[in-house]
């Protein structure tokens, strides 16, 4: 892991602190997702992102150095290798700004009942 790596972290609420066991990423639009708390996220080959998040949320990147010891990937994941990992200690954020719900990203009802009948995990995550 290489110290100088951005991580990101999203949230539907306005915090400064990010405690021990939350979740970050190095990838921005995918924090950026998950400050709408979806419990459903689809990542296509081509890393389009759908979701069925409904909140307005926050996207905030991590303001200290983040080392080695101080995250492990996320356990539970059904996400590619390196994209979810799990902080083990509290970090400061620095808040990037509030985020807004893409009508692009949005899946309707129709697309996750197709998705979660037809598909396998492996293209969609379901929190």
């Amino acid at each position: 892991m290489d110290k100088r790596t951005r991580w990101y972290h999203g949230s539907p609420h306005d915090i400064r602190v990010l405690r021990e066991g939350s979740t970050i990423t190095p990838w921005c639009d995918l924090a950026r997702v998950f400050s709408h708390k979806p419990t459903l996220v689809c990542i296509s080959d081509d890393l389009r992102i759908r979701h069925n998040g409904e909140l307005p949320g926050y996207l905030y990147q991590i303001d200290d150095t983040v080392g080695p010891d101080d995250v492990i990937p996320h356990p539970r994941t059904t996400m590619a290798p390196g994209d979810e990992w799990l902080t083990q200690r509290a970090l400061g954020l620095r808040l990037i700004g509030p985020t807004e719900i893409r009508s692009a990203e949005t899946l309707s009802a129709t697309d996750i009942t197709e998705l979660l009948t037809h598909r396998s995990q492996d293209s969609c995550s379901q929190e």
